[in-house]
């Protein structure tokens, strides 16, 4: 797929080299963390963590014994203070394994002025917020391809860090295809724009062994709406292409069907596997994208994992 310019935005800006814009990236970072911490604080107020009987050393709560249960789980301290028998139930700790994946593509450093954003640098703040909220509710949260998931309090540093060494990071437009562990969660952040068949080939094999997913899709509202008048060209920043398509107006029209019918077939290939899809568009705020995706972890387990509260309207 490829983004589409006015022709004289490209008569004025010759494009920036990819590698040039990655270093422009990693110089961003900073940035990118401060809003992700922004993000992350946001949404907050409605995680609650991992709160909820079972296996672990945390002491929960006090609850009366049941007939039926060994007496060896009676807290006899406990029970003297008012003559009933009393449980001391712990914290549940088996800490979730979450796999975030975020495109930095070329086509991912396109940004237009109705966005707050470039889509690469929202696909930033987003996993990282995410990282950091769920680490702090309980999670173990991985990079996919570069670390294995982690409960580090340090995870945005930590994840800062290896996105700035990643160089081939910058040229991978889907997650490399490998099979991820039973029971693991995945969350992709991406414009996906990929040939449909490619994204259903590495969703497949991802979830080959039963892990769950969920993809952000990042928007520029430009490239939804296609608002473009007068003579237009199209521009593929990963190989180079340029292909002038004459009136914007008159093409806009199969422009529009041509990405709502791409949109499907990645929904299709995400929805064969049980699979998310959460649309954002750079014009909104990131925490509702964020938000979102926490509510679909909790829903995918059930709502057993206490991970979303119900706080709020």
């Amino acid at each position: 797929m490829a983004r589409v310019q006015t022709l004289s935005e490209a008569e004025r800006s010759p494009g920036i080299p990819h590698a040039l814009a990655a270093q422009e990236l990693t110089a961003r970072l900073p940035h990118i963390v401060l809003e992700a911490r922004r993000v992350a604080a946001s949404v907050s107020h409605g995680i609650h963590g991992r709160r909820r009987a079972g296996p672990g050393e945390s002491f929960w709560q006090f609850r009366p014994f049941m007939s039926g249960e060994s007496a060896t789980r009676v807290d006899w301290r406990r029970s003297a203070r008012d003559g009933r028998l009393y449980v001391r139930e712990r914290e549940w700790e088996a800490a979730h394994s979450i796999y975030l994946w975020a495109d930095r593509s070329a086509s991912m450093g396109f940004v237009s002025s109705l966005a707050a954003q470039s889509k690469v640098e929202r696909a930033l703040v987003l996993t990282l917020a995410l990282s950091e909220t769920l680490v702090d509710a309980g999670e173990r949260v991985g990079l996919m391809g570069l670390v294995p998931p982690r409960a580090s309090r340090n995870i945005v540093e930590r994840f800062v860090e290896l996105i700035a060494k990643d160089a081939a990071g910058h040229n991978a437009d889907l997650p490399a295809a490998e099979a991820l562990p039973p029971l693991s969660e995945a969350v992709l952040v991406s414009d996906f724009l990929v040939e449909p068949p490619a994204f259903d080939a590495v969703v497949g094999q991802l979830a080959a062994r039963g892990a769950r997913g969920h993809a952000i899709m990042i928007i520029d509202p430009v490239e939804e709406t296609f608002p473009f008048t007068g003579q237009a060209e199209l521009e593929d920043p990963e190989a180079g292409l340029r292909l002038r398509i004459g009136d914007a107006v008159l093409w806009g029209e199969d422009y529009r069907r041509r990405i709502a019918i791409h949109r499907d077939a990645i929904g299709a290939a995400l929805k064969r596997r049980g699979w998310t899809l959460t649309l954002h568009h750079t014009d909104r705020p990131a925490s509702e994208a964020a938000l979102r995706v926490l509510t679909q972890l909790s829903a995918a387990r059930g709502g057993r994992s206490g991970l979303i509260g119900a706080r709020g309207g």
